[in-house]
């Protein structure tokens, strides 16, 4: 789960989140710089499964499609690791995976790569409780967990249920499966991965973002300020990973779905 406070404060998404790189001051590399370092250089939580890992025997799925993205343009990934004690500043970067692209999300110091996966915040529920369809038919009595001042939460209060603020998405799939609460507004890749690591109880999973635009996003590679030479060769990696299937069976390892936009 990422512990960046301003991406979850935004958007209560346990992904990297593109605003990030507004905070980082210094100016990408052109391609041509790229292909003479031999490097292709990303900005990564360390702790945040099934998204990126420092340590451990996964990596997560953000590293490893990185890592296929810069193999396909003949390169090697080079990760900085990000955390909030450090200054994001002092960390110089080509790029961030899981930018979102969505109408009023403001990514200042990127230029976006073409879409490779449909992301959002759906709803789960414990095995063998009621579920809903949607965000609108949330009743009275029932309670949601939300992350704290997220966009699911806004959403939720326009309904009859009551909200619980969570901090990190881990606490709050972990209290859905309890029954401390009615449901989760969770992203759907950390829901996947929850369900992988508990195969014998899965959560239910309701994609329920679909109804509500404000929580269903495109995601894309955030390149920092690089030239049209970089983007397109990106894009033309990206589009080759796409079309062999290679990021689907990434996703795949994680227990998360691949939804090419």
């Amino acid at each position: 789960m990422s512990r960046w406070p301003r991406c979850r404060r935004v958007l209560g998404l346990a992904a990297t989140c593109g605003l990030l790189m507004a905070c980082l001051g210094a100016s990408a590399r052109p391609l041509d710089e790229v292909r003479a370092s031999k490097q292709l250089s990303l900005c990564a939580n360390p702790n945040a499964l099934p998204f990126s890992a420092e340590r451990g025997e996964l990596p997560g799925f953000q590293i490893e499609i990185a890592r296929a993205l810069a193999q396909r343009m003949g390169l090697e990934l080079q990760v900085s690791w990000i955390v909030p004690r450090y200054r994001a500043s002092a960390v110089d970067c080509d790029m961030l995976m899981d930018t979102i692209l969505s109408p009023g999300v403001e990514q200042r110091g990127l230029k976006p790569s073409l879409p490779y996966q449909v992301g959002g915040v759906g709803l789960v529920f414990a095995p063998g409780q009621s579920a809903v369809p949607d965000y609108k038919s949330l009743r009275a009595g029932m309670r949601v967990g939300v992350m704290m001042n997220s966009l699911a939460s806004l959403v939720v209060s326009r309904t009859p249920a009551s909200m619980v603020p969570f901090g990190f998405e881990d606490d709050m799939l972990e209290a859905v499966a309890r029954g401390e609460v009615s449901a989760g507004a969770v992203s759907l890749s950390s829901a996947g991965y929850y369900n992988l690591r508990h195969s014998a109880q899965p959560l239910q999973v309701v994609r329920a973002q679909d109804h509500e635009p404000e929580l269903r996003w495109n995601l894309a590679v955030g390149l920092r300020r690089a030239d049209d030479a970089l983007l397109d060769a990106v894009n033309a990696a990206l589009k080759a990973l796409l079309d062999d299937g290679a990021i689907g069976a990434i996703y795949t390892r994680y227990g998360i779905e691949h939804r090419r936009p």
